[in-house]
């Protein structure tokens, strides 16, 4: 039932993005759960919800999703890369952002984020940033703050509960599920990769979006 109700999907997506041409095939956004949200909604982000389900989790609008990461990426190529930060509160993002920054060279922020590391100089944990890059605005509440005090403009994953103040360029996203996170930052590498021309328009990471998935051990510890 599961996987007609899939072939569905795809098949009403499909025929509403028309010859729209996607980062990658709709059925592995879909398999990620890259669309799935929450049963919760902002306001602000309403226009970036395709629908709901029976169960209530509201659905993301997968056109938009593809648009904005296309968009984050020709921003963030125009960076030295050193000083854009990537920042992490939520475990399964981890992986996936220490992924994106060892081929993209930016600089990560996993866990807990220094207070001051963006504001401070004297501390031994600042880093001087031009661009913040954020998993969840739910919880990298502190390093938004700090991107805001600064100046510099905030690219976020955003899902259908997010808070907006002071993101600059919303990507609509599951933010917390584990292979919509590692899809997320895979292809958000691979696009910044084909903008700078260090991989051909077409070209692909060595790696698949596997490799940037968070692993959950036997005993329940997540690396």
């Amino acid at each position: 039932m599961a996987e007609e109700e899939r072939a569905k999907d795809v098949a009403r997506i499909r025929e509403e993005l028309k010859e729209v041409e996607l980062l990658i095939p709709l059925e592995i956004y879909l398999a990620a759960g890259v669309r799935i949200g929450t049963r919760m909604k902002s306001s602000l982000m309403k226009r970036f919800i395709y629908g709901v389900r029976p169960d209530g989790l509201y659905l993301l609008d997968v056109q938009e999703t593809d648009k904005r990461l296309r968009i984050a990426a020709r921003f963030i190529s125009r960076y030295e890369p050193s000083r854009v930060v990537v920042v992490s509160a939520r475990q399964y993002g981890f992986r996936p952002v220490q992924r994106f920054c060892a081929f993209t060279g930016c600089t990560p922020i996993t866990g807990r984020f220094p207070p001051g590391a963006l504001t401070n100089p004297k501390l031994s944990s600042y880093v001087e940033a031009s661009l913040l890059i954020a998993t969840d605005p739910r919880v990298d509440t502190q390093p938004i703050s700090e991107a805001a005090k600064i100046g510099i403009p905030v690219v976020a994953f955003c899902d259908t509960d997010s808070p907006l103040e002071f993101i600059d360029l919303a990507i609509p996203s599951n933010n917390r599920g584990r292979k919509a996170l590692a899809l997320l930052y895979w292809l958000l590498a691979r696009q910044v990769l084909r903008e700078r021309g260090e991989i051909p328009p077409m070209g692909e990471l060595p790696v698949p979006p596997e490799d940037f998935e968070a692993k959950v051990l036997l005993t329940g510890e997540i690396i």
